[in-house]
């Protein structure tokens, strides 16, 4: 009892110096130190090359950057070309093929990577000397196979398909092609012609015109000295032959003269993909770069952001809203965005533009501006704790032509940043009249919604405008849609006889070939689905006695009724031939345009509720599409005849449940067979 009363009684006697203490403001900051970041030493090779290297003896290690400095370039009909340079480069030599690259790489663990700007190395101190060969063996003697460009296509092809339906990617596409231009190189679009369209004497002329020392930067970085450093870079860099690099300018975007605002139809969102935009001129070089910097934090830079707190701490539309100033040499963009629910759109997007404006109008408060200031100030602290950071350090300042002292006195330069300073840059690039209001999502939830803002642009998933289609002859009911097409398959009666089928698909997943098996006994309402993986079972779909059951890694879950619904038109070989005996009701939504072919749009809604939309196109009857909020987009391609009945045999599915797109192609189909109990369980 006595230590205890001991360590109370100081406590006791403190209480009216604590009491004192104002904890209702902020301390008053000391002075911001000059940061003492150790110099970087630097040369120039012969041919052009920029060196420097930054040592530092914490680890046995070192780590090589070269990066070119070049204009951006407008890919065109080749759009996608650049994004496919760096694994070609990394594809062998003329010395090595690239197992035996990757194999000489792994046994002396290292890492070796290459975009279409730059190489990339590193290793332990005793193996500088093999990683700087193998390096230079890729940067002199790559050989492009023409195989490894094959492949590549084909993953770039499949990437972009899973972005068709993801919404942020959509989002992404929409916002670069209105604020630049799809004639700009931060605009275009690749597309499945532009990728197929590459090849390899595409990926030999870039790297043949851009690969060349004197518009290259090299920073070393590790347990090295530069003497050292000097010697072992001229052995290996200096054979390396300088040449004229082509230069190009674009013209700068222009702000949209008043607020427009542009839609992508997704029906299967939930939430709406929203991103407020415009095209800006910002670059690190630029007088009101940490001015900028700091007006950001306050608005939408994080957590604290006023945005962050109304649209999500206060309203709850969101799980976070976000803003961004960008910095780019030739030309930027600012943007606010949030991915809200979908029946908050129209008052989400109110509460961005009422943030903006009050910014612009009252500006920032010193309160908000000292918080902004301690994060910005952190950041660039623990950025330091890299060694890399003052190799990127010494190269940006060169290749931005910033001021000797950009990096040590960048806190003192935060610091002195004003409340003035602040507002001024509000009023001069925060925007509330003129911007993109960008969504993708519903459309036929939110586009009367978004009339708010304005007149609405329809767009496609891949940025290009919505294509005007003359209706005046395309009029049918959702009856007639659904008539014409069983009409286009076969006729309603030969529809009605095929009772069975046993499907067998198979898709390639990261090289790796999946199988998917389908029955389905339309009589009895049963449907089993079977995904296997080098013929072991991944999981399992069972649709019987109006339940859904779905098994995997051995344990099965019950899915709930409204999941089962979605999924017991699956149960039918032919569904259209169910709506109206179960209890669907249909609607028409007019006609659309789906990857270039014009359909029909019908919307089904099951008896809870729940959405689907098929897509039957113009020209054929055929059904080409279907949509919906829980299994997806399965996209229906060639059909083929089988007892008089045209069923699809090729699939592409886009799940939220996968990353990527599953492309099936269908290997054996039978119709009308007596299935076994085991087919059936």
């Amino acid at each position: 009892m006595k230590k205890i009363l001991l360590y109370i009684f100081p406590l006791l006697l403190l209480q009216p110096v604590l009491a004192q203490v104002d904890r209702s403001t902020y301390p008053e900051p000391g002075p911001a130190p000059e940061i003492k970041l150790g110099d970087a030493a630097a040369f120039t090779l012969e041919n052009g090359l920029k060196v420097f290297v930054v040592e530092n003896r914490k680890l046995p290690r070192v780590a090589i950057s070269l990066v070119l400095d070049r204009d951006p370039l407008l890919e065109k009909e080749k759009t996608g070309m650049l994004g496919l340079f760096g694994e070609m480069m990394m594809g062998g030599t003329s010395n090595r093929t690239k197992d035996e690259l990757d194999e000489e790489v792994d046994f002396i663990g290292a890492s070796l990577s290459a975009s279409s700007t730059s190489l990339f190395a590193s290793s332990l101190k005793k193996n500088q000397g093999k990683i700087l060969e193998l390096m230079t063996d890729v940067l002199y003697n790559p050989v492009f196979p023409e195989e490894e460009l094959d492949k590549l296509k084909k993953q770039a092809i499949s990437g972009l398909a899973a972005s068709k339906d993801d919404p942020n990617s959509i989002s992404g596409r929409l916002t670069s092609a209105l604020n630049f231009g799809k004639d700009h190189p931060y605009g275009e679009t690749q597309t499945e012609a532009t990728i197929n369209a590459v090849t390899v004497a595409d990926i030999k002329n870039y790297y043949e015109t851009y690969f060349k020392p004197n518009i290259a930067y090299l920073a070393i970085v590790g347990d090295i000295s530069s003497e050292e450093a000097e010697g072992l870079l001229k052995e290996h860099f200096e054979s390396w032959e300088k040449g004229d690099v082509p230069s190009h300018t674009y013209p700068v975007p222009a702000v949209p003269t008043q607020n427009k605002v542009a839609l992508v139809d997704r029906p299967a969102s939930v939430q709406t993909v929203v991103n407020i935009t415009y095209p800006m001129e910002m670059s690190t070089n630029h007088p009101d770069f940490l001015t900028t910097r700091l007006l950001n934090y306050v608005l939408g830079g994080g957590a604290s952001s006023r945005l962050f707190m109304n649209l999500r701490e206060d309203k709850g539309f969101t799980y976070g809203a976000y803003s961004s100033i960008g910095s780019d040499k030739l030309v930027t963009s600012f943007s606010a965005r949030a991915s809200v629910n979908q029946t908050a759109t129209d008052s989400a997007i109110h509460e961005f533009l009422y943030e903006i404006k009050k910014m612009v109008e009252n500006g920032v408060t010193e309160s908000e501006l000292v918080a902004a200031k301690a994060n910005l100030s952190g950041s660039f602290g623990r950025s330091l704790e890299s060694p890399s950071t003052i190799a990127s350090f010494a190269i940006n300042t060169q290749r931005y032509g910033l001021p000797d002292d950009f990096y040590a006195t960048y806190l003192q330069r935060l610091n002195a940043v004003t409340v003035e300073q602040v507002n001024a840059a509000a009023k001069k690039y925060l925007k509330p009249e003129n911007m993109y209001i960008t969504a993708v999502g519903n459309a036929k939830e939110i586009e009367d919604k978004l009339r708010t803002f304005g007149e609405v642009s329809r767009f496609t998933n891949m940025a290009d405008p919505e294509r005007e289609i003359d209706t005046s002859e395309l009029n049918l009911s959702a009856s007639e849609v659904l008539a014409a097409y069983l009409s286009a398959i076969g006729g309603e009666e030969a529809a009605e006889q095929i009772k069975t089928t046993k499907i067998s698909m198979s898709a390639e997943v990261q090289g790796n070939k999946l199988n998917m098996i389908t029955v389905q006994d339309s009589e009895n309402q049963v449907m089993i689905q079977r995904m296997l993986m080098a013929g072991n079972e991944m999981s399992k779909t069972l649709l019987r006695d109006g339940k859904a059951t779905v098994s995997a890694m051995g344990q099965s879950q019950t899915l709930p009724d409204e999941q089962f619904e979605y999924l017991k038109m699956s149960m039918y070989i032919v569904p259209e031939l169910q709506y109206e005996t179960m209890g669907y009701t249909i609607s028409s939504d007019g006609v659309k345009d789906i990857d270039g072919e014009t359909a029909y749009k019908v919307l089904i809604t099951n008896p809870t509720g729940g959405e689907v939309a098929n897509y039957y196109s113009t020209a054929t009857g055929l059904k080409i599409r279907s949509e919906d909020s829980i299994t997806g987009v399965t996209s229906y391609g060639r059909y083929e005849e089988f007892e008089g009945v045209l069923l699809p045999v090729q699939l592409s599915v886009e799940s939220p449940m996968i990353p990527f797109p599953l492309n099936f192609e269908v290997d054996d189909l039978e119709v009308n067979i007596t299935l076994t109990p085991e087919e059936l369980n």
